[in-house]
């Protein structure tokens, strides 16, 4: 079935730098593209990153040119790079197959989220 095992975060200080990954299997990684998604305590879930099958990358606004996604299908690992930190990103960060519809993505139908790996950000 699939597994999506999340790992890489931490307490850091503003301003730091966290490297988040996560091991997919259960389904063909190669041919799905994947998101990164993000939960602060009393919020809804949110997709802050996203990367093609093919290498295609994107993000939302509020991250932009401080994260970085990327992808080894050989490995069958996602990674999210998290540099020049701040308070507001501290939440648990999930993986996920994404599908990209009507130019926005979308968590993909199959599979249930991993258990998360908590990135915590201190001012």
């Amino acid at each position: 079935q699939v597994q999506l095992v999340e790992s890489g975060g931490g307490l850091v200080q503003a301003g730091g730098s966290l490297r988040s990954s996560c091991a997919a299997s259960g389904f063909t990684f190669s041919d799905y593209a994947m998101g990164w998604y993000r939960q602060a305590p009393g919020k809804e879930r949110e997709l802050v990153a996203a990367i093609s099958s093919g290498g295609f990358t994107s993000y939302a606004d509020s991250v932009k040119g401080r994260f970085t996604i990327s992808r080894d299908n050989a490995k069958n690992t996602l990674y999210l790079q998290m540099n020049s930190l701040k308070p507001e990103d501290t939440a648990v960060y999930y993986c996920a197959p994404v599908a990209y519809y009507s130019g926005s993505y979308y968590r993909a139908n199959f599979g249930s989220w991993g258990q998360g790996t908590q990135v915590t950000v201190s001012s």
